[in-house]
This record gives C-alpha cells, sequence and structure tokens, in this order.
C-alpha cells in the first residue's frame, strides 16, 4: 500500500503551558532511524500512534500502539510529557515554516516547557545558548533539546527551536501567547568527533600499542608516573590540625600503620585498570585512547549478555591546541581543518581498535555507529 501524501505542519498543537519545538530531516531518513535514536536516549520511548512506514517487528522495537488512520501522523512518546508528531511536510499550513531548503520530513516536537537563568557567557558550540537567549531549557526540556541537536547532527537535519506561539491563530479578545524565539540551529555534524568502542575483550597496553601503531606510527603509550618518596619527614610529630588534642603516641601508631599500608600497595601486584595511548599531531592536537572499565552503557547495549556486568570503554578522544575555539558555533578555517584531519584518525583507531576487541562503537552523542561507515 502506498504511504498517503504528508500533511504540511499545523498551525498549534500546543497548549499554554508547553514549548514547541520543529525538527526537519532529509528525504534519506527513515522513520525507523528516528525511532532507534529517541530509544538510544529516552527509556520510555514508545509509538502512541504508529505512523505508516513503521511496521511489526521492525529493528527498533518501541513499544506500539494502534496503527494511524487514513492520513493522520505518527505520535512517538519519548516521555510522560514529551512527544513528537509526523511526519509532516516541511512547510506550514498557511504560513513559511522557516527552515533551511532540502528537507523532506518535518517532525512537531511539544514538551513541558522549563526554562531557567540565561546562558553562562561561554562556548556555545550547538547554538543552544543562541536559541535560548532569554532562559536556557532545564530538566526535561533541555535533555530533549539536547537530544534533538544530536539527532539533528546525525541526520543532517535542522532545528527551528521554540516557536510556540509564533504561528498560533488567536481568538478575538482571547489572550495572546508569547511568540517564542524559534532560532534555527543546523548542527555542524563535523563539531563532533569523538568515539568510543564498547567491548568484552582487554587489549594489554602492548597489544593496544601494537594495534594503533599499525594506524598511525606516533601511537605511544602515555603510562608514565611520579616516583612517590612517601610522606614528608616528622609529619607524625606534627598536628592535624591547630588545637588537635590526639594523643602523640597514637597519632604515631596511626601513621605508622598508614606508612605500613602504603608499603603493601605498593610492593604487591600491580592490577591495571586502566591506562591510555596519545597520537600528537602538532598543530592538530593530540588524538588520545583512553582504555578504562565502564558500568554506564549506551541505552541500546545495556541487557545484552556480554554487557550485563559493564564493558571495557576504548574512548578515542580529540584534544585541540584551542579548546574555546573548538567549542565556538562558528569556528576558524584553520580549527575546521585540523578537526577534520583529526576525526578522520579517530575514525580508524575506533575502526582498529573494534577489528581486534568485538563490541559495539558509539559516537559522542551516545548513538551506534555501523564499523562499515567508518
Amino acid at each position: 500500500m502506498a504511504a498517503p501524501a504528508l500533511l504540511p505542519l499545523p498551525r498549534t498543537v500546543a497548549q499554554s503551558h508547553q514549548a514547541r519545538h520543529v525538527l526537519v530531516v532529509p528525504g534519506d531518513v527513515e522513520l525507523d532511524e528516528i525511532e532507534v535514536l529517541a530509544l538510544s536516549r529516552f527509556s520510555a520511548t514508545r509509538w502512541d500512534v504508529v505512523p505508516v512506514g513503521i511496521f511489526p517487528g521492525n529493528v527498533a522495537g518501541a513499544p506500539q500502539g494502534r496503527r494511524a488512520q487514513g492520513k493522520e501522523v505518527g505520535v512517538l512518546r519519548v516521555s510522560r510529557h514529551a512527544v513528537m508528531n509526523g511526519p509532516y511536510l516541511p512547510s506550514g499550513d498557511g504560513f513559511d515554516l522557516g527552515v533551511p531548503p532540502g528537507a523532506a520530513m518535518a517532525f512537531d516536537i511539544v514538551c513541558h516547557r522549563e526554562r531557567g537563568e540565561p546562558p553562562f557567557p561561554a562556548g556555545d558550540r550547538d547554538g543552544i545558548g543562541r536559541a535560548f537567549a532569554v532562559g536556557m531549557p532545564e530538566r526535561e526540556e533541555r535533555r530533549l533539546v539536547e537530544w534533538l541537536v544530536a539527532v539533528a547532527r546525525r541526520l543532517g537535519g535542522s532545528l527551528r527551536l521554540d516557536v510556540g506561539g509564533l504561528w498560533d491563530i488567536q481568538a478575538p479578545g482571547g489572550p495572546t501567547a508569547k511568540p517564542g524565539a524559534g532560532v534555527v540551529l543546523t548542527p555542524d555534524a563535523g563539531a563532533a568527533i569523538d568515539m568510543t568502542v564498547y567491548s568484552d575483550v582487554w587489549l594489554d597496553p602492548q597489544a593496544a600499542h601494537t594495534i594503533l601503531q599499525k594506524v598511525h606510527p606516533r601511537a605511544r603509550l602515555h603510562m608514565e608516573g611520579k616516583e612517590w618518596g612517601g610522606p614528608p619527614a616528622g609529619i607524625a610529630d606534627k598536628a592535624l590540625y591547630p588545637g588537635e588534642t590526639l594523643d602523640p603516641v597514637l597519632r604515631k601508631k596511626l601513621h605508622a600503620a598508614a606508612d605500613d599500608y602504603d608499603i603493601r600497595a605498593l610492593t604487591g601486584p600491580r592490577v591495571l585498570d586502566g591506562y591510555g595511548l596519545v597520537v600528537e599531531l602538532g598543530v592538530d592536537g593530540i588524538v588520545s585512547v583512553e582504555i578504562s572499565g565502564e558500568e554506564k552503557l549506551p541505552r541500546l547495549l545495556r541487557g545484552l549478555p556480554w554487557a550485563e556486568q559493564g564493558a571495557v570503554r576504548y574512548w578515542v578522544h580529540w584534544e585541540p591546541q584551542d579548546l574555546a575555539e573548538s567549542q565556538q558555533e562558528v569556528p576558524t578555517m584553520e580549527l575546521r581543518v585540523a578537526r577534520k584531519r583529526s576525526a578522520e584518525l579517530v575514525a580508524r583507531l575506533a575502526s582498529a581498535i573494534h577489528t581486534a576487541a568485538g563490541g559495539e562503537i558509539a559516537d559522542e552523542d551516545g548513538f551506534l555507529v555501523d564499523p562499515s561507515d567508518l
């Protein structure tokens, strides 16, 4: 059965206490992708109304409600008070949606309006502070807005945030809703380049070093430490703080017991619970790989047999020379060039680790990545 023609975005579906945001995506995006990205962040995700294009037994697996009838749009609930309605045409019903050209579908997101203080004057890489210059979203609305930015970045889409009241039809003599800012954001896909490999395989430092050196010859282990010379001489004869009345003999015994404990720890078998490797890139900054155990996994990995007790986390991270510049919404051309070169290396390192250790790869926003896409 052919999919029904999409409807234009209605003027309003929000109430006075609600916020409204619009997400637009290109035509190569499938509805299943939206569902997977919601499941990746929100445990309560479910379809209240299943749109045409979502089928029983799909790979995403959000709980499903009733099927859409006729031209009815889908309703994807991501929390108790937040829903995503759509898809619609990327145009308004009698008004200009005001989004960049090239979109094929629009989604209407409604949630509780929760606003706090104006943004702190600092880096605003994703433009959220610009979109909410009067008061930043808080709690549930903030989590939703941050997710929408991540989704737009992942799918090559755009957002028009805080559109409540912009297109409402007001009844004569009725209350007039204060229009939202309606700021348009098109998140830069190149701004988030870090990747993480989650696996049940622990690569020892030398094995990881060998693997990563094949990707970049300057990869080196970063495990240097400083020798500890013990506590300062005579510390057992000094009071812990002015006026301390601890018996001097007892104080010496406590310090001696602490020294014995430290000596046993330093002379006993070393238990390695984490290590790192670095690749120094000169003007492009540094790419590091940090290896450790991790219990807090991306939502879609929780419950998998190999991840029930946590996993080994291989975090591949880029550190630019100018961290402040990297947090600008529109960084310099020099920073963008360095970022692009570093992103290619990050992807190659993550791919090499995955080939050796298996598991799953997640991007900087916590969304899973197909290794074949690297």
